[in-house]
């Protein structure tokens, strides 16, 4: 599950770089197509994990109650990668079917994922909830929680300077959508490395 964040991460933080360089729409599209499938089985996985926190009752019983708050969180991002899916999926189309369109605007950051997002990292720095899925590792739960909140913060910064202004066509912001979308992602890379279990060296023979 961390390293398929990771890879999900590095592709959201490769495709804003490799527009300095003047790469082509379609590699942008696609790279951030890639990054969004990742993210998708990686969530998956956690919420999957997360099942063993279910109580009695229905979904939205579960869904709204604290002491569920691992699937919660677990729930509400998975819901986030998905349309994060459809967006990416929607700038593929549009990159091999536009010729004008440029490489930058490319991708825009989906606000309701973007939301989805943060109240999935708000839930997820609950400390029940980071002593279930941060047990392996709880020297770092709180700053796991933390790169998360802060990649989810940019994210929704991202979201909003892609809005683009119907009377002029034109981003709010360039810098904050490729920024929020680059430091976001890191933000989840640092946070998924440290999610990875600590190595154990083997005793010498």
């Amino acid at each position: 599950m961390a390293w398929l964040f990771i890879v999900g991460s590095a592709c959201f933080a490769i495709g804003p770089a490799i527009t300095l360089l003047d790469a082509s729409a379609t590699l942008v599209a696609l790279i951030f197509f890639a990054g969004s499938l990742f993210f998708t089985s990686a969530a998956t996985i956690q919420l999957l994990l997360a099942r063993e926190t279910l109580g009695p009752g229905s979904v939205l019983q579960r869904l709204f109650q604290w002491r569920d708050g691992a699937w919660s969180a677990a729930a509400i991002q998975w819901i986030g990668t998905l349309a994060f899916n459809v967006t990416t999926f929607r700038s593929v189309v549009d990159a091999l079917g536009t010729k004008d369109l440029t490489a930058n605007a490319v991708w825009n950051p989906d606000a309701v994922g973007s939301v989805l997002f943060l109240v999935a990292s708000a839930i997820a720095c609950m400390p029940e909830v980071r002593r279930h899925r941060h047990g392996h590792v709880r020297d770092r739960s709180w700053l796991i929680a933390a790169l998360n909140m802060l990649g989810s913060l940019f994210f929704g910064l991202s979201a909003i300077g892609a809005y683009t202004i119907p009377k002029t066509g034109e981003l709010v912001n360039q810098v904050w959508s490729n920024g929020g979308t680059f430091l976001g992602a890191l933000g989840f890379l640092f946070g998924a490395w440290l999610l990875l279990p600590k190595r154990t060296h083997a005793p010498p023979r």
